[in-house]
């Protein structure tokens, strides 16, 4: 009897031995039941540290905060406890049954999954989820603001909008996730890279505070009257005091996801005066210099010089139209290339800008450039301004002279030239040009003989095609390369008709950007923001260059329609898009 009682009290023993050796991964969360606007927190715990953790999508919920890794060692009677804790933040889109699926990880060379958790969400509570007072502390510890450097500017006068984020000493922020950017209607925007954030001291409503400068945004108003900008949001993780201590009187803390917004700001813009604007007026607003200078004034006929119409300084630089260039008939002109050298930093835009034509003289003589007239408005002295050039004179050495050609000209203009016609009588034909009225038989004529031998012609033609054809389907790169040039072209061809109206053209080629990434990447339209598409990109093994590039393009889709835009910045455009398309394409896996 007692050696029965021995061999059970070992076999209990190697079991609890084997079952405290089993691998656990297992998923936990801190409710089932929650509101929709409560949090969840979600732990993936393993006993044992593994590799390659894939947690699950989350596609019922918005990701406020996390992944956040925990890891605790312990010895208790002699033996050694391990315990390694991935956590997410939830946030649910919608209510219902909302299932969270697997999490993989590989440990000792084999993948453990958890199985799938429901939670029940419910309508909104009255008191969300969280450690009593944390919530509130956070409200009041936290704020999110945007500084306008100007809220009443003239039409097309640069401001700034800065978003900083405070903190107060007691409190602390873990981690931050832009929820909804700001789409700046109505006005031309350029943001201004942050390079690092800097936490800096200073004073919110009189106390001291930790802040730092989130996004900086330099905005031109391009409407008049009462303009809303919209407001920054922010996920973010709070990190509030518990009020306990811990063994060394530490205050412990405990992590609150809290959403805040900058709110919304409305900019009064003024209209620009009316009274004294110049007729010539295409709207530049700031301070600015111009001139009109030409490579050489003395060439000979059919040579070429450069005339440049120039405007620097700072202001809307890239904004408004020059004036154009005026010359006598007698000189031939091109198009102008246009070229911008334009800075933008919190100060605005400043720099140059110019068209350049070119110029072809066809006769000899002296042919005088009338002089150019710039206006802008000051916004120093809140008045209009102009600039005028001096006349230029091109000297035009040696060549046709325009007098012969002038005098004929007069002298057709007064008396008109009447021609006899020397064919009112025909020529007698001293020759005849018979033609046989006898058909001729087909069999054994010319045409006989070449449609006979026409098919044995053919065949050393068609192996050399069929030649030609395999070896150009062996060229599988060069295939590809001429695949993606076809499907740009397929793509773009409705905005290659619409260059040169403006919002036709953009629209157009925003929607091509659309369908070529539904196409390839098998994505929705509401499922369409940059962060998606970068991603999906770079698992497709696509540059991060190109990719940027694409973002860039679809940027300058959204900026065009509420800033001007000239024809060579359209084909610009156009032919960075088609290039990028065909990048993609080729490297896409």
């Amino acid at each position: 009897m007692k050696f029965a009682k021995h061999i059970l009290i070992i076999f209990i023993l190697l079991v609890t031995g084997i079952a405290s050796a089993q691998v656990k991964f297992e998923a936990k969360v801190s409710k089932k039941k929650l509101g929709v606007n409560e949090r969840l927190r979600i732990d993936f715990e393993m006993n044992k540290d593994g590799d390659n953790f894939v947690p699950p999508s989350f596609k019922d919920f918005t990701v406020v905060g996390g992944p956040n890794t925990s890891l605790m060692n312990s010895y208790a009677n002699g033996k050694k406890s391990y315990l390694k804790t991935y956590s997410y933040f939830l946030a649910p889109k919608k209510r219902g049954k909302l299932t969270i699926k697997q999490a993989t990880i590989e440990i000792d060379g084999e993948v453990y999954k958890t199985f799938p958790v429901t939670v029940n969400v419910t309508a909104a509570v009255d008191r969300p989820n969280a450690p009593p007072g944390a919530s509130e502390i956070a409200s009041e510890n936290i704020h999110l603001v945007a500084e306008v450097s100007k809220t009443n500017p003239y039409l097309n006068e640069g401001f700034t909008v800065v978003y900083k984020l405070y903190v107060s000493p007691e409190t602390g922020v873990s981690n931050w996730r832009e929820k909804d950017n700001p789409r700046y209607n109505d006005f031309w925007s350029q943001n201004i890279e942050i390079k690092g954030l800097n936490i800096q001291k200073g004073l919110y409503k009189g106390e001291e505070y930790r802040y730092v400068v989130l996004r900086k945004t330099v905005l031109y108003p391009q409407k008049t009257g009462k303009l809303k900008i919209e407001p920054l949001v922010l996920d973010i993780t709070v990190e509030v005091p518990t009020g306990r201590a811990d063994i060394f009187g530490r205050a412990i803390m405990t992590k609150v996801p809290k959403t805040v917004t900058a709110g919304s700001r409305t900019i009064n813009v003024k209209a620009l005066p009316e009274q004294e604007k110049p007729s010539d007026f295409k709207g530049a607003v700031g301070d600015f210099l111009f001139k009109v200078t030409t490579s050489k004034t003395e060439l000979d006929a059919t040579e070429s010089l450069q005339a440049k119409i120039e405007v620097t300084g700072k202001g809307n630089l890239k904004l408004f139209e020059l004036p154009k260039l005026t010359t006598p008939s007698s000189l031939e002109v091109y198009e102008p290339e246009h070229r911008e050298n334009v800075r933008t930093n919190l100060s605005g835009m400043q720099g140059r800008i110019s068209d350049t034509y070119t110029i072809v003289p066809q006769y000899r003589g002296k042919y005088p450039l009338p002089p150019i007239s710039f206006s802008y408005f000051d916004l120093k002295t809140e008045s209009y301004k102009r600039i005028t050039s001096d006349e230029i004179v091109i000297n035009v050495l040696e060549g046709p002279t325009a007098a012969s050609t002038n005098n004929t000209s007069t002298t057709n203009a007064s008396k008109q030239t009447v021609r006899p016609n020397t064919n009112a009588f025909a020529f007698i034909k001293t020759a005849t040009n018979f033609s046989s009225i006898k058909n001729t038989p087909f069999f054994k004529s010319k045409g006989f003989w070449f449609l006979l031998l026409l098919p044995f012609l053919a065949i050393p033609l068609a192996i050399i095609i069929r030649k030609k054809k395999d070896e150009r389907n062996a060229d599988v790169q060069g295939n590809r390369i001429r695949k993606a040039d076809k499907l740009a072209r397929k793509y773009l061809s409705e905005a290659k008709k619409n260059l040169g109206q403006k919002e036709t053209f953009y629209e157009s080629l925003e929607r091509a950007l659309h369908n070529y990434l539904k196409a390839k990447l098998h994505i929705e339209t509401s499922d369409f923001n940059k962060e998606k598409i970068e991603t999906l990109l770079l698992k497709r093994k696509v540059d991060n260059a190109v990719i940027l590039d694409f973002i860039s393009i679809l940027e300058n889709c959204e900026l065009a329609r509420y800033t001007p835009i000239t024809q060579v910045t359209m084909q610009n455009d156009y032919d960075k898009a088609a290039k990028t398309i065909s990048l993609i394409d080729k490297q896409i896996k």
